[in-house]
């Protein structure tokens, strides 16, 4: 694909969603999945900061990102303790190293 073909797909799913949330919350099941999609799977950082700038959609996108994105999942928890765990071994190991 060229890079002009790509970007017009990444403006027409930008114009989708902005569509979808002009709407938010009253949205089915089908189209907040959509949604899901979008931001987890395609949406560039650039896509996320155009929609976010959109004076008509940057209330319905803050409130979807509150309820969606921006709070820690049992994964992120889980990964915090892994790391926090890890650097307990690492200094524990080398307390037990010095004489």
């Amino acid at each position: 694909m060229s890079s002009e073909n790509i970007e017009a797909l990444r403006t027409a799913d930008r114009a989708r969603m902005a569509s979808l949330f002009v709407r938010y919350p009253a949205l089915t099941e089908a189209e907040l999945e959509e949604i899901h999609a979008w931001f987890n799977r395609r949406a560039t950082s650039l896509d996320l900061g155009l929609l976010a700038a959109t004076p008509e959609i940057a209330e319905q996108f803050q409130e979807y990102r509150a309820q969606h994105h921006d709070r820690f999942k049992p994964s992120d928890i889980g990964k915090a303790a892994l790391f926090i765990g890890a650097v307990a071994a690492v200094v524990g190991s080398i307390v037990l190293m010095i004489p």
